[in-house]
């Protein structure tokens, strides 16, 4: 098939971009920039540089290859966002998945594509008990700092699966590691657990589901090989607490034990959101995808996941 991917420079892009090559599709690899031009265009990508905000340009990228299929990985995350103002540093991001995705799904009808593939996350469910599906609610009325980028994604969502002609897939990753995520060992994460600027909060009962990118790239392409259509959550087995993640993590990079801090003395520094995150968000099950996209992660547990990527260079 013939595949445009909107933002392929980005750590998922990249490696999706590699597995749609190998699966024999040809690829459109849109990007903001040329940065990662060279490598999309040897892993035998056509690369071209167009902005999902520049509705014009786009619809003429998209209708000039005519692709059967648009795969949605927009986002403008930056290096390290704040967790006291996280909708201000995504707001960036927001954006792409409001109006840039309105943008790229008038491509994609404009273009005769058939089928619209689009990232989302799970860090987007209202917090409860056990593990969230897909028919769980999103956190749609959290406090603005993370409400509003919970809305945005909310939308994106509505966008991708109500395109009028257009069979729609919703990929809801898990926090991404491996390589060119924050979790890498030269990572933003693995920075700040180095430094012990990032401790256990309360009783750390927030649970991470985390996705290695290499599994995340390798859903994609199957929800690009199958016929199904809605929402997936794209998770590994394992979902952890923070308080038994943490220490695991720390040890894997030969950190120092990371501290453990009361929430009313973190809350100055992580704001609501930090507080939240580490210590009452929800984890989420992958028993949909396992099951309708008949994916199945490489990496089951994130043990063996960071192990594997974590070791030092010999």
């Amino acid at each position: 098939m013939k595949i445009a991917v909107a933002g392929a420079g980005g750590a998922i892009g990249r490696p999706l971009v590699a597995r749609l090559r190998m699966a024999g599709h040809d690829v459109l690899a849109l990007t903001r920039t040329t940065r990662h031009h060279a490598t999309l265009a040897d892993l035998g990508a056509q690369p071209a540089v167009c902005d999902a905000l520049d509705a014009m340009a786009l619809a003429a990228a998209m209708v000039d290859f005519a692709p059967d299929v648009v795969i949605n990985q927009l986002t403008a995350i930056p290096p390290r966002p704040n967790t006291r103002r996280f909708n201000r540093d995504f707001a960036a991001t927001s954006r792409l998945r409001t109006e840039g995705t309105r943008n790229l799904i008038t491509a994609a009808r404009r273009s005769g594509a058939q089928r619209v593939v689009a990232q989302s996350v799970v860090a987007v469910y209202a917090p409860g008990e056990g593990l969230r599906n897909e028919t769980d609610p999103l956190y749609l009325d959290a406090p603005n700092v993370l409400g509003e980028p919970v809305r945005a994604v909310a939308e994106l969502e509505s966008a991708t699966l109500g395109a009028n002609r257009l069979r729609g897939v919703v990929l809801r990753y898990g926090y991404i590691y491996g390589p060119g995520t924050i979790y890498a060992i030269d990572g933003m994460m693995a920075a700040d657990v180095r430094r012990r600027r990032l401790p256990i909060i309360g009783a750390g009962d927030g649970v991470l589901s985390f996705v290695h990118v290499e599994d995340a790239a390798a859903a994609t392409v199957a929800a690009v090989d199958t016929k199904v259509e809605g929402v997936f959550n794209i998770v590994d087995d394992d979902p952890v607490t923070v308080a038994k993640w943490l220490p695991e993590y720390a040890s894997l990079l030969g950190a120092p034990a990371p501290r453990r801090v009361p929430a009313w003395l973190a809350r100055p520094v992580a704001g609501w959101y930090g507080i939240y995150y580490l210590t009452r968000q929800p984890g989420a099950s992958n028993a949909r995808a396992r099951a309708e996209l008949e994916w199945r992660p490489r990496y089951r547990s994130w043990r063996d996941g960071m192990a594997a990527n974590l070791r030092p260079d010999p």
